[in-house]
C-alpha cells in the first residue's frame, strides 16, 4: 500500500542513527549536518506478537509480518521555507510523506554538537515547526490569490476556498500548525488536504534520551519540557536511546533479549517507534492463518470486509461473498478454528462488515 512516515528533525539529533537501526539500509550517520542528503527508504517490520501466537498453533511453513515505509529526510535548518541549507529539497520530502516523526534532542552531550549550540527540545521543535508553517502559508497565500480571482464569477468551491484560506493563513501567520486549525466540515477539509500542507500531516514525537533517563524520564529536565509540549498539541510522545537501539539492532536477534534485560528494557524501543507509526497513517491489521501460511495484511482504519479481501487479490474484492472472522484472542485462547466454531465464537459476516484491528479472516468468493 505504500504508506510513509518521515523521520524529521534538526542536524545532529539522533535521526541517522534512529534511521539506520530501523533499517537495515545504513544511513552514513556523521556528527554533521547534511550527512543524508538523498532520502533514504527504509522497510520495516511491524512487530505483532498477535501473529507469533497464532504461529505457535498453527506451526505454518511461512510467518509474514506486515511493514511500513520510514524515510530519513536530511536535517532540517532554519531559513529552510526559502531554500537555505538544501531546504527546498528536504521540504519536497516532507511533501512526499504520509505521516512524521519528528526526533528530537533530550540528552546533553559535549562530544555531540548541537546546530544552536544549546540543548532546548522546545525551542528545537519551534525552529522545524517555523519553517513547516512558512512554506505553508505561501502555499495557502497562492491558492488564496488564485480563489480570490476565480469566485468572481460565482464558483462555491472557490468561495469556500477563501473562507478556508482566510482562516488558515493568520493560523500558520502565528505559527501553528495546519493540523490544529478548527474546520467546520468535510468540504473545508477537503479543501484542506487538496493543498497537501507539511503541518496537516499527522505527527508524533521521537525523544532521543540518554540511557540513564530511559529508567527515570522524571529526573530529564529536556524530556518533560517535550512531553508538556506534546501533550498540549495532543500528540504521542515515544521516549528512546538512539545509540542504544543502534546497539541492539546490531545485535543477533538470539542475544537481544538478555541485552535488553540487562538494560532494563523488555522491547527494543524502537518497537513503539513503529507501532505508533504505523497508527499515525490511520492503519491496521487483520491476520490470515493456516498450516501454509500465517500473515499479517495492512488496511485502513474503517475499511469493510470485500475492501481487506482486496488487499490479498482484486478477485475476492470482486467475488466477495462472505468473510468467517474469528477474534485473535479467542483463536489463540481456544487453540483452533473448530473449537471457535463450536464456541460460537466464529462469525460469519457481510459485505457491510467493518473489519477490527486484530480479526483473523478467511474469505469467501466467486468470480
Amino acid at each position: 500500500m505504500g504508506f510513509s512516515c518521515g523521520i524529521v528533525g534538526l542536524p545532529n539529533v539522533g535521526k541517522s542513527t534512529l534511521f539506520n537501526s530501523l533499517s537495515s539500509a545504513k544511513a552514513e550517520a556523521a556528527n554533521f549536518p547534511f550527512c543524508t542528503i538523498e532520502p533514504n527508504v527504509g522497510v520495516v517490520t511491524v512487530p505483532d506478537p498477535r501473529l507469533d501466537a497464532l504461529a505457535k498453533i498453527y506451526g505454518p511453513h511461512k510467518v509474514s509480518p506486515t511493514t511500513i515505509r520510514f524515510v530519513d529526510i536530511a536535517g532540517l535548518v532554519k531559513g529552510a521555507s526559502k531554500g537555505e541549507g538544501l531546504g527546498n529539497q528536504f521540504l519536497s520530502h516532507i511533501r512526499e510523506v504520509d505521516a512524521i516523526a519528528h526526533v528530537v534532542r533530550c540528552f546533553t552531550d559535549e562530544n555531540v554538537t548541537h546546530v544552536e549550540g544549546r540543548v532546548d527540545p522546545v525551542a528545537d521543535v519551534a525552529t522545524i515547526g517555523t519553517e513547516l508553517c512558512l512554506k505553508d502559508l505561501d502555499t495557502v497565500q497562492k491558492r488564496l490569490d488564485r480563489a480570490r480571482k476565480q469566485s468572481k464569477g460565482g464558483d462555491a468551491v472557490e468561495k469556500l476556498a477563501v473562507t478556508v484560506c482566510e482562516k488558515l493563513a493568520p493560523h500558520l501567520d502565528a505559527g501553528k500548525p495546519a493540523r490544529s486549525c478548527p474546520f467546520e466540515d468535510d468540504k473545508e477539509r477537503a479543501i484542506v488536504r487538496d493543498m497537501q500542507l507539511l503541518t496537516d500531516k499527522p505527527t508524533f514525537y521521537v525523544a532521543n534520551v540518554d540511557e540513564g533517563s530511559l529508567a527515570n524520564l522524571g529526573d530529564n529536565p529536556h524530556y518533560q519540557a517535550l512531553a508538556a509540549l506534546a501533550k498540549e498539541e495532543g500528540a504521542p510522545i515515544v521516549p528512546i536511546c538512539a545509540s542504544l537501539e543502534e546497539q541492539i539492532a546490531e545485535l543477533e536477534p538470539v542475544d537481544r533479549p538478555e541485552f535488553l534485560a540487562s538494560v532494563g528494557l523488555s522491547e527494543p524501543g524502537l518497537n513503539q517507534v513503529i507501532r505508533v507509526g504505523y497508527q499515525m497513517l490511520g492503519l491496521i491489521t487483520y491476520l490470515t492463518a493456516g498450516e501454509t501460511e500465517c500473515r499479517a495484511w495492512t488496511i485502513q482504519k474503517g475499511w469493510t470486509a470485500p475492501q481487506a479481501a482486496g488487499v490479498i487479490h482484486t478477485d475476492f474484492e470482486r467475488g466477495f461473498i462472505k468473510a468467517e472472522v474469528i477474534w485473535w484472542e479467542d483463536l489463540v485462547t481456544l487453540g483452533s478454528e473448530a473449537k471457535c466454531r463450536e464456541a460460537g465464537k466464529l462469525r460469519v459476516e457481510g459485505r457491510d462488515y467493518v473489519v477490527r484491528d486484530g480479526d483473523v479472516m478467511h474469505f469467501r468468493f466467486n468470480v
